[in-house]
């Protein structure tokens, strides 16, 4: 089949432009064939273009070499529909299509490409596997679902210009090309053909640019910037990724969080017509992790933590009583009228569930007609009384206990608490929790490197009050950090900035570098710090994630347009990929076996 040229058409709108007030007009619509019926004497041609699909007519007594142009037509040609709208006849609307009152008469038909069947439907909520769907990814981002995430991201985009515009933000863009620093996730590194043996880092974040660009005295910053980590992958995460960056001057984090709830408010409002009410709570990170085992819980149910060690330091369970003595602690959760709803089965399978937390086992008591359990009978009646007690027990409850070093309970109950109300079905995707975690700790200890690493980066800054215990307890040092967390997931999170350099100097030195060692690394920014610094502070979202909650979606491949797989290849194009033995020798690059 001969195509034909597009020069000399004129699309005169998108598909759902139109509906039952342009009854009469001509029209020029363009667009894939989602479904080709032809009736015998009429043919129903479902055009789809990004906005959604529109009914083109073709009748053979009307027009007969139109319709025999038509009849070849097969889903996913490409056409250019000249005609006159029309109302639907009597008893055809279609109630659930935008344009399902109407219909365009076609006067005119241009055929711009032909199509081989596809590898797949292009249908919403396809059940295709996702290898074929991303291999095949242009066909893919077809798919009215995922053109609408595309289309909203999008839209998403120009609200966060508009937004810190009207709040006296400057967009400014970064270097993609910088020096490589340590602390953080591993590097994308690229190689200098100019300068043999020397290497750029791709960024995986403005970090360092941003807080120079304060001490530029830009004053407020913000950028949708794409950022890069060489780490493994899972629903949420991504080797190269976008954040939405900020940076501003002479700020408290009373500051930085009211802009960011405005922020936050705002695109609910306009992307999804829902209104967040501000501001939001706040909890710190000791009481995150005590009340949830999580720096980002989940607050839409309850299942909170207790810690039950002194109730059962002297106790006759082993288990418990080993785990207290060892330092660790006994903690659990109350599933409120849960006896009744997990067999014996399902909290064998909630068992080997927090073994995947590096837990040694879940212990439990099932408050049904009976309370059955799996440790009391090595525990005295008064024992196990002051147990059920300190976990508020009654009739119908069931309680579920992980005693291990604090890390491993906090993880295993915090993955847990979230593992039941799942099974127990009662989270509600529509129900956003916001909330702030704040005062993280400043430095966590490394067993693997001997030494404290930055929790958040080394330019944090401590709380004005813990600067004294930088040097003699530096694991009890908090952070002037924040995290924004909803529903169980962190959308972003900054932090007030170190701007003293001697204090830099002090944090430098408690994660184990030298002076020299941190000249090597941070030195061009180590000598700004020389010529006035004024208080700064700032915070990044992850914009895929955030989209991604905003799309109703489950992983941040929905919300991306070409994203990439399990081991950070791209099944399209095939990259990762191999280059030419020129291109290493200019490099000065060698591949070892």
């Amino acid at each position: 089949m001969l195509t034909e040229s597009f020069k000399g058409t004129k699309r005169t709108g998108y598909c759902t432009d139109y509906n039952i007030k342009n009854l009469k007009e001509t029209v020029t619509v363009c667009g894939f064939v989602q479904k080709m019926r032809n009736l015998g004497g009429l043919i129903f041609i479902d055009l789809r273009d990004r906005s959604g699909i529109i009914q083109c007519v073709f009748d053979e007594a009307d027009n007969d070499a139109l319709f025999k142009k038509a009849e070849p037509i097969r889903s996913e040609y490409v056409l250019a529909v000249t005609g006159t709208i029309r109302a639907r006849a009597e008893g055809m609307a279609n109630k659930k299509m935008a344009t399902g009152e109407i219909e365009v008469l076609a006067t005119s038909l241009k055929i711009l490409s032909v199509a081989e069947t596809t590898p797949f439907e292009i249908v919403e909520n396809s059940k295709v596997n996702d290898d074929l769907r991303l291999r095949y990814r242009y066909l893919d981002l077809r798919r009215p679902d995922l053109q609408a995430n595309i289309i909203k991201r999008s839209h998403a985009a120009k609200i966060i210009h508009d937004y810190f515009n009207e709040n006296g933000f400057l967009e400014i863009e970064t270097p993609t090309l910088i020096k490589s620093t340590p602390e953080g996730a591993r590097d994308y590194l690229v190689p200098s053909r100019l300068q043999h043996g020397h290497f750029y880092a791709l960024p995986q974040s403005p970090q360092l640019y941003k807080q120079l660009l304060m001490l530029a005295g830009m004053d407020r910053y913000i950028q949708i910037a794409h950022c890069f980590r060489d780490e493994d992958l899972r629903a949420d995460r991504q080797p190269e990724f976008t954040q939405i960056d900020m940076e501003l001057s002479f700020v408290e984090i009373d500051d930085i969080i009211e802009i960011n709830e405005g922020f936050l408010k705002r695109l609910w409002k306009e992307l999804m017509g829902v209104d967040i009410v501000t501001p939001f709570p706040r909890i710190t990170y000791k009481d995150a992790m005590e009340r949830y085992g999580s720096d980002k819980p989940d607050t839409r149910f309850g299942f909170e933590l207790r810690n039950i060690s002194e109730t059962v330091r002297n106790c006759g369970f082993k288990v418990f009583k080993d785990a207290v003595e060892n330092g660790g602690s006994v903690r659990g959760i109350n599933v409120k009228q849960g006896a009744g709803k997990f067999s014996r089965k399902e909290i064998d399978s909630l068992g080997e569930f927090v073994k995947t937390y590096k837990a040694k086992g879940l212990a439990w008591v099932k408050m049904g007609d009976e309370t059955t359990s799996s440790f009391l009978k090595f525990m005295t009646e008064e024992e196990g009384k002051a147990l059920i007690n300190a976990l508020d027990g009654e009739k119908g409850d069931l309680l579920l206990i992980v005693a291990d070093k604090d890390s491993v309970t906090f993880d295993a109950l915090g993955a847990l608490r979230c593992e039941v109300a799942k099974r127990l079905n009662i989270l509600k995707k529509d129900d956003y929790r916001f909330l702030w975690v704040v005062e993280f700790p400043m430095l966590e200890y490394s067993e693997e490197e001997g030494r404290f690493t930055a929790k958040h980066h080394p330019f944090t800054a401590p709380m004005d009050e813990d600067v004294g215990l930088i040097e003699s307890d530096p694991a009890a040092v908090r952070a002037k950090a924040y995290d924004i967390v909803l529903n169980g997931t962190e959308l972003g999170g900054g932090s007030l900035r170190i701007y003293n350099s001697d204090l830099q100097a002090r944090m430098f030195k408690a994660i184990g570098f030298t002076e020299e060692e941190a000249r090597a690394k941070f030195g061009f920014f180590i000598d700004a710090f020389k010529y006035g610094t004024p208080p700064h502070g700032g915070l990044a979202y992850g914009f895929d994630r955030l989209m991604m909650y905003i799309c109703g979606e489950d992983t941040i491949r929905d919300v991306m347009a070409f994203p990439k797989v399990q081991n950070a290849s791209e099944p399209m194009s095939g990259c990762p990929d191999i280059v030419d033995e020129k291109q290493l020798e200019e490099l000065g690059i060698a591949i070892k076996d």
